[in-house]
């Protein structure tokens, strides 16, 4: 192990690790806000946007998301004329495929509230917007949280796959060293080590979330 070439090429490492986490962060706050909206249509049965959003859903959740990036940034242009940037196109396909797992994570949850919760607020004379706000949302939030960590976990390493559209991320930049320099064990050290830093302290904080709200 060649200890002074990982000291020397962490600077790479770190650049790459940054737009790995910008990407992250914007796919999973757009996949959080749309599962969200997708889990309330599919509790309430919103008629034609129930049908919509089973479609969207089984698509998303069936189809790699290697294979939805090549068609945003290789297929739109020719299809539709349509260009996007390699970062907004991650962003993108890492939101398109979020979100279906994120509405699956809190629609399970919506739907393990017991109705008596429900009828109790509609006795109260809560009208349907604050049952959401004050009694659905919460209750679905501390039953979600597992499968909502997880999901969150997936999507960051599923940024691994942006490297097909030339997007300087951590796996691009270990390509990039191991066929240029042939340091392959130095490359793969310092590529387990950014997914650690990014990943080991969202997990223990979910698990930390998770243990906290199981006593409240």
């Amino acid at each position: 192990m060649d200890f002074n070439f990982i000291y020397n090429n962490i600077h790479i490492y770190y650049k790459a690790l940054l737009l790995t986490l910008q990407i992250s962060f914007f796919g999973i706050l757009f996949s959080i806000v749309i599962g969200l909206i997708l889990a309330f249509i599919l509790y309430y049965n919103v008629r034609f946007l129930k049908t919509i959003s089973k479609v969207y859903i089984e698509i998303s959740r069936n189809t790699p998301l290697l294979v939805q990036l090549v068609f945003l940034y290789y297929g739109l242009p020719k299809i539709l004329n349509i260009k996007l940037e390699a970062d907004i196109t991650a962003i993108i396909g890492l939101t398109f495929l979020g979100a279906s797992y994120m509405c699956e994570s809190f629609r399970s949850a919506l739907e393990a509230i017991e109705k008596i919760q429900v009828e109790s607020a509609l006795s109260l004379g809560l009208n349907k917007f604050q049952i959401i706000r004050y009694i659905l949302f919460p209750l679905a939030f501390s039953l979600a949280i597992p499968s909502f960590g997880a999901n969150i976990i997936f999507l960051i390493k599923e940024t691994s796959v942006v490297t097909v559209i030339a997007l300087v991320d951590l796996m691009y930049v270990t390509n990039n060293i191991i066929g240029n320099y042939y340091k392959t064990n130095e490359a793969l050290f310092l590529l387990v080590s950014a997914y650690l830093i990014i990943l080991l302290p969202i997990s223990l904080f979910f698990s930390y979330l998770e243990r906290r709200l199981r006593y409240v």
